[in-house]
């Protein structure tokens, strides 16, 4: 399938009339062609042709970027140089909104289109009434063969590409074989969603490697299941297991989205009780609407999009209530994935809510229980689908995956159950409550029901590996892991904020989300103007842009490990407070209250605080820089020795100091 609206090599470009190349660009577009886009690509034709005059190589308009939903305006091969040129027909300025679109088109090249990887990438923004070209230097962004983004206007266009080309020297590109190359996008979580609530597959929008072929067969394996059960009327439900960041919301997401026709019985709710992701999500699927109508020609109310929206992404906690209503009638549904099951609430926890917030005093069902009740309403058949994170319990009174398999033996008996086959690992916690359950159930142990590989960190595979072995404090392990890491996904070490911050800002590239993370237990750093009390809103620290002072590119909101699970950073900055500190006994688990840290002594608060650093530690996508700050002698809540060690721990692992 072509990427491309009009694809031709230079001369032939040169040949064709201003009509010929028009009149193919309409012909392939996939909307209604305005006169004002018509202009567009007349302009484009026009300032072109002379700029390419006595040049060899291959033009293509309208080149297809999947991850970013858009189209680059032109793409140019010319000897061992990609040119990546947006233009901004009209505008007399180069801003930095420009500038950053025709960088994250670079970007995705480099990152994700396999045949432009090994080649040198130059963007190039033209604004089109600019009086005069500015006289940008050609510098290099990074160690990967990308070029910072050049600014010049029609005129200048000729000089930028012969400068570019006299500094680079290589091979030059074959134009057969950079159309073949594979697209291999890694969306994040957001981008996902849009790509796949607007109907592309999971196959269009996710890596061709390994991973992606884990992704897809995962996604078989429950649609397997799903029709089975429905063809057999029978009541099913599947554990699906996945290392941190391998794509297992993505999984439920594209099931949803697949049988989201309400008048079809495959009909299928996606549900979290994740606060944050849902609100992500939802805003983000509601703006995408908005804006694609209003790049139709129509217009429709973001009141409307997320009326939408909310019917195909629910929380858990008002899908339950809903039940509650009416506690004979089926739901809707006969499908249900829940996203982060093993975040699902004790009896304990379940009961307490509903009598202190819905009156019901005997309530007397955990979380899973009540949840698979529901679906065991329905008279012929049901799946549900719980998508499982490993020590990712990070909040009191969260059940962990054993309370579903708890709940399935005692009342459930006859539901068919289809386990990933990494369940039985320790970090899941239900090892010998599965075994138990294989005499009373029919149990299928399937390792399509697990993801290996993480899908987040695109530039190296093992970083949650690495996490797992610092927290375990596996320090030789670590240190082999960190091996394999670092030279793709660089990991930084600092005592100093600020110039974790500057670090940030001067790694990111074009519209790279970065952000500062921290423990919800992180209560003295506020010396550091770090204040995990302080409301943030996390749609506007994961959606807005960079020049939003509540986004997290100002560097000043702060997430938590309940605001970014589930989400992500392209870089993050971890600053590490003294509530988890490392001793030569191990682990030390601190709680600040009134004026003091106090031990944290039993175990389960002890696992919620270590996974809560196993989350923030996995969010970014393509590095971070952790910060351990210096203690104040002046300060008995932050004295040395409570930051020390922890900095010398991570540092005799390897992390490389800024």
């Amino acid at each position: 399938m072509k990427r491309h609206y009009y694809g031709n090599s230079i001369s032939g470009f040169q040949s064709a009339s201003e009509a010929e190349v028009l009149g193919e660009l309409v012909a392939a577009s996939e909307f209604d062609v305005t006169q004002t886009q018509r202009d567009a690509w007349l302009a484009e034709i026009r300032f072109l042709k002379p700029a390419l005059a006595g040049t060899e190589g291959s033009v293509y308009f309208e080149y297809s970027v999947p991850r970013v939903g858009s189209r680059i305006d032109v793409v140019l091969l010319i000897g061992p140089v990609i040119f990546v040129l947006e233009f901004k027909v009209g505008e007399r300025l180069f801003t930095s909104a420009a500038l950053d679109q025709v960088s994250d088109y670079a970007l995705d090249l480099k990152n994700f289109h396999e045949s432009s990887q090994p080649c040198t990438i130059v963007p190039v923004l033209v604004a089109t009434n600019a009086p005069s070209s500015p006289h940008d230097d050609l510098v290099p962004w990074g160690v990967d063969k990308l070029f910072r983004p050049v600014r010049c206007n029609p005129n200048g266009i000729g000089s930028v590409l012969r400068r570019a080309l006299a500094g680079v020297s290589g091979m030059h590109i074959d134009a057969g074989i950079w159309e073949d190359g594979r697209y291999s996008p890694t969306p994040t979580i957001v981008e996902a969603a849009m790509a796949l609530y607007n109907g592309h597959e999971v196959e269009s929008i996710s890596r061709s490697d390994a991973g992606a072929i884990n992704l897809s067969k995962t996604s078989d394996a429950i649609a397997s299941i799903i029709q089975k059960s429905r063809d057999l009327q029978q009541k099913s439900i599947c554990f699906l297991t996945g290392v941190p960041g391998a794509g297992k919301t993505l999984v439920g997401l594209n099931i949803a989205t697949t049988h989201s026709d309400l008048q079809n019985d495959l009909y299928s709710v996606y549900l979290s009780g994740n606060g944050p992701l849902v609100a992500v999500l939802r805003e983000a699927l509601a703006r995408d609407k908005v804006s694609r109508k209003k790049e139709q020609g129509t217009k429709i109310r973001k009141k409307e999009a997320m009326s939408e929206v909310k019917a195909f992404i629910q929380n858990v906690h008002n899908f339950r209530d809903e039940c509650l209503v009416d506690s004979s009638q089926p739901p809707i549904e006969h499908v249900a994935l829940f996203d982060e099951a093993q975040r699902a609430w004790t009896q304990e926890q379940t009961s307490k809510f509903m009598r202190q917030k819905k009156g019901l005093p005997n309530f007397n069902q955990s979380e899973p229980e009540f949840l698979i009740s529901c679906l065991d309403r329905q008279p012929d058949w049901a799946t549900i689908v719980c998508l499982v994170g490993g020590g990712q319990e990070i909040n009191s009174g969260e059940a962990g995956i054993s309370e579903w398999v708890k709940a399935i033996k005692h009342r459930f008996p006859a539901w068919h159950v289809y386990v990933s086959g990494r369940l039985v690992d320790s970090e899941y916690g239900a090892a010998e409550q599965l075994l138990d359950l294989k005499r009373t159930t029919d149990v299928t142990w399937t390792d399509d029901l697990h993801l290996s590989v993480s899908m987040r960190s695109f530039r190296a595979e093992n970083v949650s590996l690495l996490v797992k072995r610092i927290l375990d404090l596996d320090v030789a392990e670590a240190q082999a892991a960190l091996q394999t890491v670092d030279a793709k996904y660089p990991i930084r070490l600092t005592r100093d904020l600020r110039a974790a911050k500057e670090w940030l800002r001067d790694t990111a590239r074009g519209t790279e989300r970065y952000g500062i993370v921290v423990s919800s237990q992180a209560e003295r750093l506020k010396p550091h103007a770090i204040d995990v009390r302080s409301p943030m809103d996390p749609i506007h620290y994961f959606l807005d842009p960079k020049d939003h002072v509540r986004s997290s590119y100002y560097l000043e909101d702060v997430a938590t490990e309940f605001h970014v699970q589930g989400l992500e950073l392209d870089w993050a900055c971890v600053t590490w407070d003294a509530d988890f500190r490392y001793s030569k006994c191990g682990w030390e688990h601190w709680s600040f209250r009134g004026q003091k840290w106090t031990h944290i002594r039993n175990a389960e608060g002890q696992s919620y605080q270590k996974n809560a650093y196993r989350v923030l530690l996995t969010r970014a996508r393509q590095g971070m820089v952790i910060v351990v700050p210096n203690g104040d002698p002046t300060d008995p809540t932050r004295q040395s020795g409570f930051y020390d060690p922890t900095y010398e721990y991570l540092r005799a692992i390897g992390l490389q100091p800024l």
